[in-house]
C-alpha cells in the first residue's frame, strides 16, 4: 500500500491567503529567546545546599502523608 502524497511546507490551507498575514520574518525572536534562554531564574549556590533543600521537602511531604494517614483512621473508626 502506498502513503499518501504530502503537501508543499508552502501551501497554505485554502482558508488562508498570504495577504491575510503582514511581513513574515524568519528567526525574529530568535536573539530574544536565546537571551532568556542563557538566563536561570534560580540556582543552589552548591551540592549540599540543593541536597538540604531536597531533603527539607522531602520531610515536609512525609508529614503530610502520615498527617493524612492518621485523619483517615479517625475517620474510618
Amino acid at each position: 500500500m502506498k502513503k499518501a502524497g504530502r503537501k508543499s511546507a508552502d501551501e497554505l490551507r485554502p482558508e488562508y491567503k498570504r495577504s491575510d498575514f503582514t511581513s513574515l520574518v524568519r528567526g525574529k525572536y530568535a536573539a530574544r529567546a536565546a537571551q532568556a534562554a542563557n538566563k536561570q531564574p534560580y540556582s543552589f549556590p552548591s551540592d549540599d545546599e540543593f541536597v538540604r533543600a531536597a531533603n527539607q521537602m522531602l520531610q515536609e511531604l512525609d508529614r503530610r502523608e502520615i498527617k493524612g494517614a492518621k485523619e483517615e483512621d479517625e475517620r474510618g473508626q
